[in-house]
């Protein structure tokens, strides 16, 4: 038997480039089935990519639910054992598919597994919550070429879903940034098992995955992840370390925000202006226990 037969591939895409998303599904296995969900009312290009790639389904959110709830959408649909989710800037290396399937097999236990990159980069795919660690001091699986970790990067996850008994995998209270990094930090507290794999390689593109990637769009998106990069991160703290700690860390971060926006405001920098203020009112609407509202209009 294929042990691709027990992967199930979901791409979770915003109104993404026709290009990128080619791009990313040319490098799949044309064995695995894929679930592309669209977290809009619209799929542009779809015939396109139906009469092309005959191992995929399309399917539409009707609204924008965010990573979390976006990918929690396709998952639903997940009838395999295993679920590899890929933001659809991601290109696979050659080998990727051929050394994936001894994960696929039973022999290993786990409940999520990260890539690595092809190239050389200053992001780091996997690390530990205790950031005095380092990829050096990790335990490593010789024989899976693994390293044991706390978290892995969002952009390209293996799951064994047999693992996670909650039908909601991601927090949805989460709309951008931290939701991987809270999912890991549930896993581990329950005694899952967490690796980086060193054979499964990508290409990250970065930033490619919506309607970002066009410049006209650019500012618009950047408001979107400065405002949701500073409520995520006070939500992921306060969660998972308690109030006392995540307004610990966020404490100088509203005022340098606060005063970066006076400053800006008066030096009729408009641009800076309006993203200090984003990661301002990011921040405070977190601490206020209000919802990851934000949303930008296109």
């Amino acid at each position: 038997m294929n042990n691709l037969d027990n992967l199930t591939l979901v791409i979770l895409t915003y109104k993404t480039g026709k290009e990128i998303l080619d791009n990313c599904l040319s490098s799949i296995d044309k064995n695995i089935k894929i679930i592309v969900v669209e977290n809009s009312t619209y799929f542009e290009n779809q015939k396109y990519f139906e009469d092309k790639y005959k191992n995929i389904k399309i399917i539409l959110t009707e609204k924008n639910l965010g990573y979390a709830g976006g990918n929690n959408f396709g998952l639903n649909m997940v009838k395999t054992k295993y679920a590899l989710i890929f933001n659809p800037d991601i290109i696979c290396e050659k080998n990727f598919f051929s050394s994936i399937q001894k994960y696929l097999d039973g022999k290993l236990d786990f409940s999520i597994i990260g890539t690595s990159f092809a190239e050389q980069s200053d992001y780091h795919t996997a690390g530990f919550f205790d950031n005095k660690k380092n990829l050096k001091e990790a335990n490593f699986l010789n024989e899976f070429n693994l390293y044991d970790v706390d978290w892995v990067s969002g952009c390209s996850l293996l799951l064994n879903l047999n693992n996670f008994d909650d039908e909601k995998i991601f927090d949805e209270n989460f709309f951008l940034f931290f939701e991987e990094n809270d999912l890991c930090f549930r896993v581990k507290s329950k005694g899952g098992k967490i690796f980086m794999s060193t054979d499964l390689k990508i290409t990250h593109l970065g930033f490619k995955s919506s309607l970002a990637s066009l410049e006209k769009y650019k500012f618009e998106f950047s408001k979107l992840r400065n405002w949701h990069y500073m409520w995520s991160f006070y939500y992921y703290h306060k969660k998972n370390y308690g109030m006392i700690t995540a307004l610990k860390k966020s404490s100088s971060r509203l005022l340098r925000y606060f005063i970066k926006f006076i400053f800006y405001s008066l030096m009729f920098d408009k641009k800076n202006k309006i993203l200090y203020f984003c990661r301002f009112s990011g921040l405070i609407n977190s601490i206020c226990n209000k919802k990851s509202s934000f949303r930008i209009k296109i």
